[in-house]
């Protein structure tokens, strides 16, 4: 995905919402069928969320959340937890690479 420098956060978020959401999901060992099933959205949409290709709404957020079994904090704590690893990967890389 191509975008404006200031865009990027967003694009960084959403990604990682994705990546949160696939994760939970495969710790439960479900398919993205069952996941689009439980959270009553469509399996191509459930896969375009994982993939960080849409920006799921807030009630999109909520149904994959109660799907999971974990509140929409819970959710967006995750996300929050992942783009700090990220960060410090890019840190690390920066570091290694100077």
């Amino acid at each position: 995905m191509s975008a404006l420098p200031e865009a990027r956060p967003l694009y960084d978020l959403v990604e990682t919402f994705g990546i949160a959401v696939r994760q939970l999901r495969e710790v439960r060992g479900w398919s993205q069928e069952q996941l689009a099933e439980r959270s009553n959205l469509n399996r191509s949409y459930v896969g375009e969320v994982e993939r960080g290709r849409v920006i799921a709404s807030i009630l999109t957020a909520q149904k994959l959340a109660g799907a999971l079994d974990i509140n929409i904090a819970s959710l967006l704590s995750r996300c929050e937890q992942l783009e700090q690893q990220r960060t410090v990967r890019r840190i690390n890389l920066a570091a290694i690479a100077c």
